[in-house]
């Protein structure tokens, strides 16, 4: 089977099973129920899991890449609308994201991937939270909770992927919020949503890492 095949059936499979637990987080008192509805995280999830294969060398990370793609695709969604990461989507997504990549260091026999993800996952975890607490307004503990999850995505690969992740998700906030304010949709205490720009980060740390740094 082709990378190509392979990712496109994975992209397949994450676009169905977002589909499938729509009904689950698009409830009539969800804020972001009709943008849900419309399925406009299905595409994204599609995407995520397209990526989570080429970024992955087993089946045990595709998995552990695709579930993160399908939840960060809900995320998205929801916080555009809401301005919030609901621990219903981010809190069961840690044991059934860490636990594939358990799975993952034990084909491969490599534990110190799935320690440096542990540890990177926790040191975005508490430096968000230091964030948080100094800035209350300028996070929330979605945040903090969410970047614990692209902590340990990041941290499979590398410290330097960690850092990349890090940076280029303030960057993009900064950028966005520049524009916004440039074309007068936001004013300057207006809030942003955080959430999509960390996962975005989170992928092109991933993705141009090499690239940038080395």
């Amino acid at each position: 089977m082709t990378v190509w095949l392979l990712a496109a059936l994975v992209a397949i499979l994450a676009g169905v099973v977002a589909t499938l637990l729509t009904p689950r987080f698009a409830g009539p008192t969800v804020e972001a129920g009709p943008h849900l509805r419309a399925y406009r995280h299905v595409p994204i999830a599609v995407l995520g899991g397209m990526g989570a294969t080429h970024a992955a060398a087993s089946w045990a990370e595709t998995a552990a890449f695709a579930v993160l793609a399908v939840s960060a695709a809900f995320l998205v969604v929801i916080d555009l609308a809401e301005y919030r990461l609901p621990d219903a989507i981010v809190v069961p997504t840690y044991p059934l994201f860490f636990g594939a990549l358990t799975l993952a260091a034990a084909l491969e026999n490599d534990w110190s991937r799935l320690g440096r993800a542990a540890a990177a996952g926790g040191v975005l975890l508490v430096s968000y939270f230091l964030l948080a607490w100094i800035n209350p307004t300028g996070l929330g503990l979605g945040d903090v909770k969410l970047a614990g999850l692209l902590g340990g995505f990041l941290g499979w690969f590398g410290w330097p992927q960690v850092l990349m992740g890090t940076l280029a998700a303030f960057a993009l906030v900064a950028a966005v919020s520049l524009i916004l304010l440039a074309l007068r949709r936001v004013g300057r205490k207006s809030e942003i949503p955080f959430g999509p720009w960390m996962i975005a980060g989170a992928a092109v740390g991933a993705a141009w890492q090499p690239l940038v740094l080395g």
